[in-house]
């Protein structure tokens, strides 16, 4: 892959530290502006890179929620209970449910009895969707590759690092004990 590599300006980026600095001494608070600022610009870049992600997978017909769904089911050898998808995916029932019915409606997976548990409905992938992870692979895969293709090997070290020690912080947002 070429690679231009486009030096970002930190005066073109938004919110900036002024502005953190701003808003902080504006209200009287006790807090670091570099890590409000910091915060700030993950939350932007989180946005960007979502919607980002749904016009990608729009063009193999899937959202994200939908691809991840399927990329789980093959990673599961192709049936899982809705369930573990839910907790797999960190969403709710209902949303898998959903996500379940358009791929079933679209005929990229199935419900059948489990083959572990009789009992209960496992999700299955079909002949189809095992087809839509395999065609779309290559072009899926080289975007990803070159969306962070600006950094070294060493650069996504440390990022891959970076980004799983602020996933820890993300229930600070969500906390209700706070």
């Amino acid at each position: 892959m070429t690679n231009e590599n486009k030096v970002i300006n930190d005066k073109d980026a938004v919110p900036t530290l002024e502005q953190s600095k701003r808003q902080i001494e504006r209200y009287n608070l006790d807090v670091d502006a570099q890590a409000v600022l910091v915060a700030s610009r993950l939350m932007a870049a989180g946005a960007k890179l979502g919607h980002a992600a749904e016009i990608h997978f729009s063009r193999f017909g899937l959202s994200t929620g939908r691809y991840r769904l399927l990329a789980d089911l093959e990673d599961n050898e192709g049936e899982v209970l809705p369930s573990q998808l839910a907790e797999h995916l960190d969403v709710t029932r209902a949303t898998v449910t959903g996500l379940i019915d358009i791929l079933e409606r679209d005929g990229l997976v199935s419900r059948r009895l489990s083959s572990v548990d009789g009992r209960q409905k496992a999700v299955i992938l079909t002949e189809l969707g095992r087809n839509k992870l395999r065609d779309m692979a290559q072009d899926h895969f080289a975007r990803l590759e070159t969306m962070v293709s600006s950094l070294s090997i060493e650069e996504r070290a440390v990022f891959l690092n970076l980004l799983g020690r602020i996933t820890q912080g993300i229930p600070a947002l969500t906390d209700e004990t706070r």
